[in-house]
């Protein structure tokens, strides 16, 4: 549709210059709406005053220019008040279709030579996965995906949070509560026999505060000299130490917590190139601590902790390394930055992380840039809202999280159940019904997940995704395993869906509108790839879908009797269901061929 519009805004350019002397360089035209005729609409309301002519009258004479300027292009035109409609002539539609079928590079743009680092999922090794870690994984995938398709050398990563005060509660919990137990004594998986020890801690922690309080001392005093807490600082400053027996315990602990991430991230879909662990880069980050020290970029206060000022960037004093001499989120994220850089020299680096952490990336990105390192430019806070259930927000620690794996095993069994319902899976095996149903199952948690823009804050409805109407990841999905029906029985029938196509008819509206829309998918990749947004690709995959359904609803494709009008609607069937297939595969869905 790109080369259609910029002769359109050319001859729209030569019209304002030569009716008006208008010299216009920035040019635009909008989609018509549906209740008037035509495909593209130009606002002529800006040129009024330099025309000195009634927006109606503008809108009359560019028509007029137009008809006579580009007469193979522009059929007709329609002048409401100030906007001007432009209809084009059914040649252009079938040669937009002929070429949109014949393109090899239909799902593809041009190469970028630019390479791009994401990361994405960033889980902590005290805890399994919620439901804020699928829209995270979800969306770092898709964003990679979709940058893939729009030319760029896309490196998934995902750096572990696998050390800390955080993870020095589960396994010190463990050490007094655990009782040797393993994932294989307890028949619990191991990421989630950790976030046990997690919950464990919480509570021992919080009953020795109450305790603390109510012999006469302060709140805040007995958060700090609760003894577990006290412990389990110790146990910290032991690991950084490297005292083998806190090694142990944590080489243990962590590797239940991947076995356990690794059967998450199969059941999601999702991948990495490269897994970072924050405790293979942290020590980086005390280097670059060093460095700036001597720099004079941090400064070191009385009890050695080391800080930086940023009040004249905004911001404030941020910590860098504690006075015990053990780093801080901060400082592993300097060290990180550093490694993937060595490693790939990328030109941008994507940090997918939740909006709660935009002053942790602000202050990360002008440390970076204070440092003057190579890897202080070209990166990017991709913040995302927080995800809500209509139960309210979740708290890992008290235990109130949505479970990622118990979340997509509902997901599925819902899928099942109303597959059941609808008596879609006649003539399936077994195994090929369980894949269909983790299909539709994770489909639609996917697609609800990423239909809305990332930057909103949102609310997960389970029931509301999974319907098979309206926008949703199943209606998407049953459109195209609609269309590979027509598809098998062309060709059980003989029918070519290659092939020239010829003019033989008027196409109608809805056929014109379903190519307008396959015309535009490039567009749409691009816009999606340029605000890193999903939710892009998940509306223009309804919007085609919407549409086919209305083409396949209002004519006859199969039992059409005129072979050529039957050929051009079964090569419009066929592009569409390839388009879709590509468009939600983007978003990390499988695109069923039965259902």
């Amino acid at each position: 549709m790109s080369s259609i519009q910029v002769q359109l805004i050319n001859s729209i350019q030569s019209g304002l210059s030569s009716l008006f002397q208008i010299d216009e360089t920035e040019l635009s035209l909008q989609e018509t709406k549906k209740e008037f005729e035509g495909t593209y609409t130009f606002v002529v309301f800006p040129y009024t005053q330099r025309a000195a002519k009634a927006p109606g009258q503008i809108a009359q004479m560019l028509g007029e220019f137009l008809l006579a300027d580009i007469p193979s292009l522009v059929k007709a035109y329609q002048v409401v008040q100030g906007f001007l409609n432009i209809s084009l002539h059914d040649s252009v539609w079938y040669s937009l279709i002929q070429d949109i079928a014949q393109d090899k590079s239909a799902f593809q743009l041009a190469p970028k030579n630019e390479k791009i680092l994401i990361e994405y999922s960033s889980p902590n090794t005290n805890k399994p996965l919620h439901l804020g870690h699928l829209r995270n994984n979800f969306l770092g995938y898709s964003v990679a995906e979709i940058l893939k398709a729009g030319g760029y050398e896309v490196v998934k990563t995902n750096l572990v949070n696998d050390r800390g005060i955080h993870i020095c509660k589960s396994m010190l919990a463990y050490r007094l509560f655990g009782h040797r137990e393993t994932p294989e004594s307890s028949g619990i998986k191991g990421d989630h026999l950790v976030g046990k020890y997690y919950v464990a801690f919480d509570k021992a922690y919080k009953a020795e505060i109450e305790k603390l309080v109510a012999g006469g001392m302060e709140a805040e005093q007995a958060k700090n000299q609760a003894p577990i807490m006290q412990q389990a600082q110790a146990m910290l400053l032991a690991w950084e130490q490297g005292d083998a027996e806190v090694m142990e315990l944590w080489e243990k602990m962590n590797s239940w917590v991947f076995a356990g991430f690794e059967t998450s991230y199969q059941q999601m879909g999702v991948n990495f190139d490269k897994i970072y662990r924050e405790s293979n880069t942290y020590l980086l980050g005390k280097k670059l601590v060093e460095e700036g020290l001597q720099q004079g970029i941090f400064y070191q206060k009385p009890d050695n902790s080391v800080w930086i000022n940023l009040e004249a960037e905004g911001l404030d004093e941020k910590l860098v390394l504690r006075k015990d001499g053990t780093s801080v989120y901060i400082t592993q994220d300097m060290g990180t930055a550093q490694l993937k850089y060595e490693d790939f020299g990328a030109n941008q680096s994507i940090y997918v992380v939740g909006n709660e952490q935009d002053y942790h990336f602000e202050v990360l990105f002008h440390i970076l840039k204070k440092l003057n390192k190579p890897f202080s430019t070209g990166n990017y806070h991709l913040s995302y809202g927080m995800v809500d259930l209509p139960s309210g927000k979740m708290k890992s620690r008290e235990g109130t999280v949505v479970d990622a794996d118990d979340l997509m095993e509902e997901m599925v069994n819902t899928a099942k159940e109303r597959t059941l319902e609808l008596g879609k899976i006649e003539g399936f095996t077994e195994e090929e019904s369980n894949a269909l149903f983790h299909q539709l199952g994770m489909g639609a948690l996917k697609y609800f997940l990423l239909k809305v823009d990332p930057k909103k804050r949102m609310l997960f409805n389970p029931e509301e995704s999974i319907d098979f109407q309206g926008n949703t990841g199943p209606f998407i999905q049953y459109t195209h395993a609609r269309i590979c029906s027509i598809r098998r029985k062309a060709l059980e029938k003989g029918f070519s869906l290659e092939g020239n196509i010829n003019q033989t008819s008027a196409l109608a509206e809805s056929e014109k509108e379903l190519i307008y829309l396959l015309g535009t998918y490039k567009s749409r990749l691009a816009e999606a790839c340029d605000n890193f947004s999903p939710s892009v690709i998940a509306q223009y995959s309804f919007d085609l879908a919407k549409q086919f359904n209305k083409f396949y609803n209002e004519l006859s494709i199969l039992n059409e009797e005129n072979e050529q009008v039957r050929q051009l609607r079964l090569i419009l069937a066929d592009v569409t269901g390839k388009t879709i297939q590509h468009a939600i595969s983007l978003l990390g869905i499988v695109s069923p061929e039965r259902m």
